[in-house]
């Protein structure tokens, strides 16, 4: 059965007026997507008012966190034990893609976003990023492809694998997207327990990466002419980025990515920058202790906005839909933590105000817009998938 949630969005301070909250249970074990405690109330702020329908359409999901439209109007998400669900008008199927590699799941480890190539109608190529087990209980995200044969992944092909493997499974990203030129990005994350990794050429992790569509180096990354540099690097100083997004209006690839305690950051992604974790940061640790007393240095980028406490920052997406005129060209950022959608009123590169929307409704793991233009979210502990539809 279905759930009709529905809230009121208003022009005030805090921006939603909520009618409806849910028991959460968080999931993840690694303190850096647990913390957190009241977001800012001048971050919250609405221009224009609008009604919004909440559809939830599923309920019962074990750790989703990625999701993707096949042409045929097809959608698949993941969940991190390593299955991907097919639903078809909204509603889950019943059926599951089979054949998928094998996964080290272990905290957020596992089988992660899922993407189709940007010609897919052309070559029907679809893209996975996963924990690849190796032994010792550990890991490495990897990024393969495959092909549908009815339900089944045919086909496959690993494409680069993010190493070296590592014990645990905290910190591993993961986003896929495409760029206008067919570029295939992809974000892994510092590994957790050694932070120094992402200022470390000569290791994948703390990195957004950028590859060809299969898996060959473009000759045009910025290390790719360095000795002993990963030579997929594209950026580097990222700690987690569990968010990515590429707005094709204006060529530019945006990243979410967690601080420690406090310092979750909305970066704008450029070529070969260095993004300062964990030299600069506006987090400090768990234990209340600093990890670095400057917040800015010369040749390590500033974020566009950050979250101090931290909201636990996680999958995204750029609105571009005519459905939602006051929310167009805005970016929504799914909080972990703090159980809501975040709404960044976005003119160009410039973050203007927040708002927090739809407290309460579970970890959201991503928010994504759909070919035909509405809004969806997938969430962890209360496992839903919801529809956002504008009544007005």
């Amino acid at each position: 059965m279905k759930l009709k949630i529905y809230y009121q969005l208003l022009t005030g301070a805090f921006g939603a007026a909520l009618l409806f909250s849910c028991e959460s249970k968080d999931v993840d074990q690694a303190v850096s997507e647990e913390q957190g405690e009241t977001v800012d109330a001048t971050f919250a702020t609405q221009t224009d008012e609008m009604l919004i329908k909440v559809d939830t359409l599923h309920t019962d999901f074990e750790s989703p966190w990625g999701m993707t439209w096949l042409p045929d109007g097809k959608m698949l998400i993941t969940e991190r034990k390593g299955e991907i669900l097919i639903f078809e008008d909204d509603a889950f199927t019943g059926q599951k893609i089979q054949g998928l590699p094998e996964v080290h799941e272990v905290n957020q480890a596992g089988l992660l976003d899922v993407a189709i190539h940007p010609k897919y109608d052309e070559n029907g190529w679809i893209y996975i990023a996963y924990a690849k087990p190796f032994p010792d209980n550990k890991g490495a995200l990897t990024i393969m492809r495959f092909k549908l044969d009815g339900t089944n992944a045919v086909d496959q092909e690993e494409l680069i694998t993010a190493m070296p493997e590592w014990e645990g499974g905290r910190h591993f990203g993961s986003r896929i997207v495409f760029d206008n030129d067919g570029y295939l990005y992809f974000s892994n994350g510092d590994k957790g327990n050694k932070p120094e990794n992402a200022q470390d050429l000569t290791n994948a992790h703390g990195k957004i990466h950028r590859i060809h569509d299969d898996g060959r180096i473009p000759s045009d990354n910025p290390f790719v002419d360095e000795e002993g540099a990963v030579a997929s690097i594209w950026t580097y100083g990222n700690r987690n980025p569990q968010g990515l997004v590429y707005d094709k209006a204006n060529d530019r690839l945006w990243e979410v990515e967690h601080g420690p305690q406090g310092g979750d950051e909305l970066n704008l992604i450029e070529k070969g920058k260095n993004y300062g974790w964990p030299v600069i940061t506006y987090g400090i640790n768990y234990d209340g202790t600093p990890i670095t007393d400057i917040t800015e240095k010369e040749g390590m980028e500033q974020p566009i906005t950050y979250y101090v406490p931290s909201i636990a920052t996680c999958g995204m997406t750029l609105v571009t839909s005519d459905k939602y005129p006051a929310w167009k060209g805005d970016i929504l950022i799914g909080a972990l933590a703090k159980m809501h959608i975040n709404r960044v009123d976005m003119e160009g590169t410039e973050a203007l105000s927040q708002e927090v929307m739809f407290q309460d409704i579970g970890r959201v793991r991503t928010v994504s817009e759909s070919p035909d233009g509405y809004l969806y979210a997938i969430t962890e502990g209360t496992g839903l998938l919801v529809k956002l539809l504008p009544v007005n």
